[in-house]
């Protein structure tokens, strides 16, 4: 994999001097590059307990995104997934140590225990308070004698800056981090490695798998299960945090390792709310990028059983874009759709001819869905084929509440439906489609005219026309010669269809951003639906 990078071992120079850059004054550095690479507070006068926290690159935001009022005081960056050095911990603790003393904050890995631990002793040498606490919130590995420290981390950061910043003393400050650490189990999951700059990638994980409980350098977890979907990743998950969680209210905290899309970790978000483990949960952190394991393609869950000092020191504001806040569950609340927008359908009616020929219709287009996105990755964003069989599912589940034995009132309530389930521009093309060709049905025109006429009014309002390389290249001409008959109106839909594949211009559509050597060969996939249809229809 290619990185967006200067050079492997500038890497996390520069991404310190970017992260500087972008806090508007609000960090600072310590000299001493490359080998001593320290993030602190501009601000900072000492007058406090300082939190020392770091270890490895390659967690971002964690932890240089955590310096700032209210969590931590300096960070101390090593290299990737490598601990920095004791004389780069021991800068970093002298820099912002006061008469307060010092919190140093360690993930249980051997080499950040050693160097943050020796460089503890040599601080308390110079006549400085230090204390350590070691964070080892995984659950991954029950039998590991030394569990390591993962995104249960942030906890710590949080509810310990926040004490420090309200003036408590080291002492207190150092309890409150240590019942944290007792009380806050973590475990994730990933569907792939992550890819270490300048190295090989580990293919460790098949497709088709997740692996449960693997470690934020990328370690291998403790099994390896066939994914299905998010709702079982969530499943087991939380069925590893289920027996470490007292009855009390918990927060959990939803982690992005870094290569989750939004869209996923929102999915994962709705699936936590409803797991096993839902009801234990009161208050919600994330989902967001916090403790990653850079593009990694997974996530992690930490819970901790919170006491009512500790909610208020999680919901204390702090002024670090990384941090997502700690929010209260509450009921989801689903408002009446406005006036106007509530549809009102058609009687339904029965009859068995119409009925059949609508599924028929429906599990052509769900079974064509593979090989339609399949051409849609060619010249769009590859999702013709979901987009059209989402829309047949939908269809299908609404067929009983159709008015299938009054075929002007069907079109217009088929129309009505794609509007409300299919997205896309196809979507509010299909329904104008259908819509118009119910007016004109009601009008007294056959079949065949009325849907001419739902292809005029769609050509009209969506603006594309034969030879624009979109479906009306095979449905207009199947339309045409329908007159003489279905089989004619297949083979027409065929010939429209493969006719796209040699325009290299398309006018509309996704299609139309694309070049020519790209669209060379390939058919429009809404063209390809028609001619399926239609030839599936005239076998």
């Amino acid at each position: 994999m290619t990185h967006f990078m200067n050079a492997k071992d500038d890497m996390v120079t520069d991404a310190i001097d970017g992260v500087i850059a972008a806090s508007g004054g609000t960090l600072a550095r310590l000299d001493g590059y490359p080998h001593i690479r320290v993030v602190v507070r501009s601000d900072w006068d000492r007058s406090k307990v300082a939190l020392v926290s770091g270890g490895g690159s390659g967690h971002e935001p964690a932890h240089a995104g955590f310096v700032g009022e209210g969590m931590l005081t300096a960070a101390v960056c090593g290299d990737i997934f490598a601990s920095p050095s004791v004389d780069a911990v021991l800068a970093g603790i002298l820099a912002v140590t006061g008469p307060a003393g010092c919190l140093l904050i360690v993930k249980n890995y051997t080499g950040d225990r050693l160097n943050f631990g020796l460089a503890a002793e040599r601080a308390r040498a110079f006549g400085h308070k230090v204390s350590m606490v070691v964070v080892d919130d995984d659950i991954a590995l029950p039998d590991l004698p030394q569990a390591r420290g993962v995104a249960g981390t942030l906890f710590v950061h949080k509810i310990a800056g926040a004490l420090a910043e309200q003036g408590a003393d080291l002492d207190t400050v150092t309890a409150t981090a240590e019942r944290v650490i007792q009380s806050t189990h973590s475990i994730g999951m990933s569907l792939d490695t992550c890819t270490v700059p300048g190295s090989p990638k580990e293919d460790r994980i098949p497709s088709g798998m997740a692996e449960l409980g693997l470690g934020i350098h990328g370690e291998a977890g403790v099994e390896q299960i066939i994914y299905e979907n998010a709702r079982q990743a969530i499943d087991a998950v939380a069925g590893k945090l289920e027996a470490e969680m007292p009855t009390g209210r918990h927060v959990a905290l939803l982690n992005n390792l870094g290569g989750t899309s939004e869209l996923e970790m929102s999915v994962l978000s709705a699936e936590l709310m409803k797991s096993r483990i839902s009801e234990r949960i009161a208050f919600l952190i994330g989902p967001s990028a916090m403790m990653t394991s850079l593009a990694m393609r997974g996530f992690s869950i930490s819970v901790l059983e919170v006491t009512e000092a500790e909610v208020a020191l999680l919901q204390v504001p702090c002024p670090m874009s990384a941090w997502p806040g700690c929010v209260q569950l509450a009921t989801q609340e689903i408002l009446p759709l406005p006036d106007g927008l509530a549809p009102i359908k058609a009687l339904p009616s029965a009859h068995d001819e119409t009925r059949a020929f609508l599924i028929d219709c429906c599990n052509i287009l769900i079974d064509a869905e593979d090989d339609l996105n399949a051409l849609d990755a060619k010249s769009g964003d590859g999702d013709t084929g979901s987009t059209l069989s989402a829309a047949a599912r939908a269809l299908i589940a609404a067929i009983d509440t159709l008015p299938l034995a009054d075929h002007t009132q069907l079109y217009r309530a088929i129309g009505q439906e794609l509007s409300q389930t299919m997205g896309g521009s196809s979507g509010v093309l299909l329904a104008i489609f259908f819509a118009a060709a119910g007016d004109a049905s009601a009008s007294g025109m056959p079949m065949r005219k009325a849907l001419m006429a739902g292809l005029e009014r769609m050509q009209e309002i969506g603006g594309a026309r034969p030879g624009d390389r979109t479906m009306i290249d095979a449905l207009m001409p199947a339309l045409t010669a329908l007159e003489d008959s279905l089989a004619a109106a297949a083979k027409a839909a065929r010939a429209g269809a493969d006719h796209t594949a040699t325009m290299t211009r398309a006018n509309a559509g996704r299609a139309s951003y694309i070049n020519a050597e790209q669209l060379q060969g390939h058919v429009d996939p809404g063209a390809e639906a028609v001619a399926r249809l239609f030839g599936h229809l005239s076998a």
